[in-house]
């Protein structure tokens, strides 16, 4: 490929709206170049990164699972993203090939929760992966209140809850939903292809926020059943468009155009 380019990649990676995206941004802009989705599995992750590193066309990558965690073993950490969140979505080819990475994640899954008065309320947060860290390092700033975390793994839930410094509990993933302001989905149940979440949801107040970073399909069963209760619900397309706005900027040196993001939804939607 000649020409300035950036790529999301992940395993899989077919479900990826990404490139939809940032293409829909630089077209907007009339920016000459790429994005792409690029099919990268854990073994080739080394591989990757030290082929891209010497492609001086190449601005960088959008990362989603399973390689989150990994890819922070192939880049510079020069922002102390390793010890803040322990994760990295995105990275960045910077002067003489240097990669470096950084997390768009946090910014955009805290954005959409702006009109919302969480601090010092109970929060429910669902997985313990890559995702689920930026999104506890973005409570952390929001300053909410315990925070119960269900996870397969309750040691590791537990563990990471110590690792963010926040008071609360670790329960198993078919762990009773407790009272919350917000319940947030970080894993990828209810996706396409993958199991659905069905969580009891009876135990959340009516002023309630559930908010499920899946996006594909954009109506998760978590989110059908929140809004059959009548609660506030947000959709994975709020964060991704978010996070990617973040890292379209560190791609391409421009703003991406959130005056069109009622368009953009359109064109993800149909």
């Amino acid at each position: 490929m000649t020409g300035p380019y950036a790529e999301v990649i992940g395993d899989p990676i077919s479900h990826s709206k990404s490139p939809l995206i940032q293409k829909f941004w630089l077209r907007a802009l009339g920016i000459d170049a790429d994005y792409r989705a690029t099919h990268v599995t854990p073994d080739a992750l080394p591989a990757y990164f030290a082929e891209r590193k010497d492609d001086p066309n190449w601005r960088g990558c959008n990362i989603t699972v399973p390689h989150k965690v990994a890819a922070l073993a192939h880049v510079e950490d020069h922002e102390g993203v390793r010890a803040a969140i322990g994760a990295i979505n995105t990275v960045i080819r910077a002067d003489h090939g240097v990669l470096v990475g950084t997390n768009t994640d946090a910014a955009g899954f805290a954005a959409p929760l702006s009109g919302f008065d969480l601090a010092g309320k109970p929060v429910t947060v669902i997985g313990a992966g890559g995702a689920a860290r930026a999104v506890l390092f973005a409570l952390t700033g929001i300053g909410v209140g315990p925070v119960t975390l269900l996870n397969r793994n309750v040691e590791k839930g537990a563990a990471l809850l110590s690792s963010f410094g926040l008071d609360g509990q670790a329960l198993p993933l078919d762990g009773a939903v407790p009272p919350s302001a917000l319940l947030v989905n970080t894993t990828s149940l209810g996706m396409t292809g993958q199991p659905s979440l069905d969580l009891d949801l009876s135990a959340l107040p009516e002023h309630a926020v559930v908010y499920d970073i899946v996006y594909a399909p954009l109506e998760t069963s978590l989110l059908a059943a929140a809004r059959a209760r009548g609660l506030a619900t947000i959709d994975g397309l709020e964060m991704l468009i978010g996070q990617a706005a973040v890292a379209f900027a560190l791609f391409f040196g421009a703003e991406a155009p959130r005056d069109r993001d009622a368009e953009l939804r359109r064109i993800l939607l149909g």
